[in-house]
């Protein structure tokens, strides 16, 4: 009998996951707006203090990767991202009732480490349900809540702040999480199996397909082992490079483009959601042709490269050239954000399931800390020279290397997969 790989799954789950990782984006992304319009003097937060603030976060996502995808892996994403739900919308519920700074800095590190437990948990449920082939458009789907909600939130932040206050809202967006914890346990499955919406014959095709899978990749004993496997570290240095890029520019563009004579505070808000609609569509065409071609790596690499020589060509030109140099920073943040769908489909075509999450967890726990250093030190940078010019080229050369480091991990990946398949046939 034909096998039948249900079409559903992309309806049912899909906007589910595209909304939990939304949700999670806007409660960590919006502390710009709050200290933009008044927390850091209300709150008393020096410059330098506003900055590691900001920052902070990333080391509380740094440190709790691993541990929540062991359990998303060994026990249950539906129910770790369920309390997470909860903790992180009353963390960012209650950052709009804060008194002090010392208490904000608890609030923002463990929101980290609420938070830390998202994205390796919906990367281990969505490779439960979609297969191979299907992949890089699954995790491509569930990234996009990044640069869609920073393009929504700028615009109901902003109107909440002049209408409410920055107090209001923290409160008014940290809330929905926790409703929406309600209806993700509700609605979520952990494994095909365990789903009343689908067919009998639909559960068994499907998790025949992702058993089929399993069988051509090389065993890992166990996360030590996978952990210092070749290809994992230097993914992990790779993604430590491109997330430097990343939050350097997510962190700073409004600054850079303000810097630009004449520019109002309302036009850079504009223009600085433009880099973000080049880059939905930018990670939709690269998910829907890494799958159709089954290749990953050559949708990373060359992004990433044209995001490097972007980043340095629009410093190179200068603001006395702005829309030139503008629509290159709109090429370079549209290029550093495409390859995500492809990048994630990588681990778990190269590593067994039992630690294909750990892994994946590993990898982005070091995008944690690429972020905080991307965005402390492009801070840094542009404070001690004054300029933009520096953390141009830092941010271009970190985008460079990651595109190296990708050819080289792949190329990796590949020969021990082959020797893996010698030996069993020798065998």
């Amino acid at each position: 009998m034909k096998q039948t790989i249900a079409k559903k799954r992309w309806f049912y789950l899909i906007p589910i996951a595209f909304i939990t990782y939304s949700l999670a984006y806007l409660d960590r992304a919006n502390y710009g707006f709050g200290a933009a319009s008044g927390l850091a003097k209300d709150l008393d937060i020096t410059a330098a203090t506003s900055s590691l603030l900001g920052a902070l976060f990333f080391l509380g996502y740094f440190f709790f990767q691993v541990p929540g995808a062991a359990y998303a892996e060994k026990k249950s994403a539906k129910v770790l991202i369920f309390w997470s739900l909860i903790a992180w919308g009353l963390l960012a519920t209650f950052t709009g009732m804060v008194t002090n700074v010392k208490l904000l800095f608890v609030i923002r590190f463990s929101l980290g480490v609420v938070e830390s437990a998202v994205m390796p948990s919906m990367l281990v449920l969505l490779s439960n349900w979609f297969t191979k082939k299907e992949r890089s458009r699954a995790n491509t789907f569930l990234i996009l809540g990044n640069p869609a909600t920073v393009l929504w939130m700028s615009i109901v932040s902003g109107y909440l702040v002049e209408s409410v206050g920055w107090r209001w809202m923290f409160i008014i967006e940290g809330l929905p999480a926790v409703v929406w914890a309600f209806i993700w346990w509700k609605l979520v499955n952990d494994k095909p199996r365990e789903a009343k919406w689908l067919t009998d014959k639909e559960k068994s095709d499907l998790e025949l397909q992702l058993a089929k899978e399993q069988e051509g990749i090389k065993p890992v004993k166990n996360y030590g082992e996978a952990f210092k496997s070749k290809p994992v570290i230097l993914l992990s240095a790779q993604y430590f490079l491109w997330s430097i890029g990343v939050y350097g520019f997510v962190m700073w563009l409004p600054s850079i483009i303000k810097a630009a004579p004449n520019m109002d505070i309302v036009t850079t808000g504009w223009l600085s959601a433009v880099p973000y609609l080049l880059a939905v569509v930018l990670m939709l065409v690269a998910s829907y042709f890494s799958d159709k071609m089954m290749n990953r790596s050559a949708f990373v690499w060359p992004f990433l490269l044209i995001g490097a020589i972007a980043f340095y060509a629009s410093y190179a030109i200068g603001t006395q050239h702005f829309w030139i140099s503008f629509a290159l920073l709109v090429i370079a943040g549209g290029a550093m954000y495409a390859p995500y769908g492809p990048f994630f489909a990588i681990i778990p075509e190269i590593l067994p399931r039992n630690v294909a999450g750990g892994a994946m967890a590993l990898i982005n726990s070091m995008g944690a800390l690429g972020s905080f250093v991307g965005a402390y030190i492009v801070g840094y940078l542009n404070g001690a020279t004054g300029g933009f010019g520096a953390s141009y080229i830092f941010m271009a050369g970190s985008l460079f290397l990651s595109a190296i480091l990708t050819v080289w991990a792949v190329n990796v990946a590949k020969k021990d997969s082959s020797k893996s398949a010698d030996m069993k046939m020798s065998a």
